[in-house]
C-alpha cells in the first residue's frame, strides 16, 4: 500500500514542512546526484551508535559533533526510493500536524522525534558501527501524531498486488496501524538494521510522536477540525 494524499485541508501554509522537504532534497542532490562528500560526509554527519557511546572518539569528531549527529543524520538519505518515500509521507501527514501545532512547535516536535527515534535504535545495539541516516524516525513521530488527531481522515492509497492495481480511499488509522504492525513484525523477525532499515527507530519515533504531540497540544495547539470524511 502506497499512500498518495489525504482529504485533510490545512488553514495555514505549511512553511516548515515544505522547508524540510526542500532541505532534505538539497542534501540528497548534493550527496547522491552530484556525488559530493562521499564516505567522509556520511561518517561526519550520520549517527553511528558506537560513536555516540564513545562521545565522538571513535570517528574523532568529538562530543559536540557526536551529539549534533542526532539531528544532522535526519537530513541524509541513501537512495532515490529512500528519500522519495520519506518526503511523500512527510507531505501527506506533516502539513496537518504543522497546522495543529504551529510552525515553531512543529519543527521542535519533528527534530525531537527524530532524535528519540535514533536513541531507540542505539539502546538495543550500542556497539553498532553502522551509520544511521534518514528522516524516517522523525516522520514516524509525525504519523503517531496524525493517528491521534486525525484517525478518521481519508487517505488515497495505491494498492498493488501483482497485476491487481487499484486506488482506494482508506481511513488514516488503517494505513498508519498497518504500517506500525509491519515495523513491529519486521523488528521481531530480524535483529538490528536488517536490510539496512532501522525498525526500532521507526517504532521509537512513532511512540515518541504520540506522547510528545499530546504534551505539546496541552500548551496552545490548534483544535479546529478542518477535514471532512468522504
Amino acid at each position: 500500500m502506497i499512500p498518495l494524499k489525504d482529504n485533510n485541508p490545512t488553514s495555514k501554509f505549511p512553511a516548515v514542512t515544505i522547508a524540510l522537504i526542500i532541505l532534505n532534497t538539497f542534501v540528497f542532490i548534493y550527496t547522491d546526484i552530484l556525488g559530493f562528500g562521499g564516505e567522509e560526509f556520511i561518517l561526519r554527519f550520520s549517527l553511528i551508535p558506537y560513536n555516540i557511546i564513545t562521545a565522538g572518539q571513535w570517528t574523532g569528531s568529538g562530543p559536540v559533533m557526536a551529539a549534533a549527529s542526532f539531528f544532522t543524520s535526519q537530513f541524509i538519505h541513501g537512495g532515490f526510493l529512500h528519500i522519495a518515500g520519506n518526503m511523500l509521507f512527510l507531505w501527506i501527514f506533516g502539513n496537518n500536524i504543522e497546522d495543529r501545532l504551529g510552525s515553531f512547535k512543529y519543527l521542535v516536535f519533528y527534530l525531537i522525534c527524530g532524535a528519540i527515534a535514533a536513541a531507540a535504535q542505539i539502546i538495543p545495539d550500542p556497539n553498532s558501527q553502522v551509520p544511521m541516516i534518514g528522516a524516517s524516525g522523525a516522520i514516524s513521530g509525525v504519523m503517531g501524531a496524525y493517528l491521534l488527531e486525525f484517525p478518521r481522515a481519508r487517505v488515497l492509497t495505491l494498492i498493488w498486488i501483482l497485476f491487481f492495481i487499484r486506488l482506494v480511499w482508506l481511513p488514516a488509522f488503517f494505513i498508519i496501524l498497518y504500517w506500525v504492525a509491519l515495523q513491529v513484525f519486521l523488528q521481531l523477525s530480524s535483529s538490528g538494521q536488517a536490510g539496512g532499515v532501522a525498525y526500532m527507530a521507526h517504532i521509537g519515533g512513532f511512540v515518541s510522536g504520540m506522547a510528545l504531540f499530546k504534551l505539546l497540544m496541552l500548551f496552545g495547539g490548534r483544535r479546529t477540525t478542518l477535514w471532512s470524511e468522504n
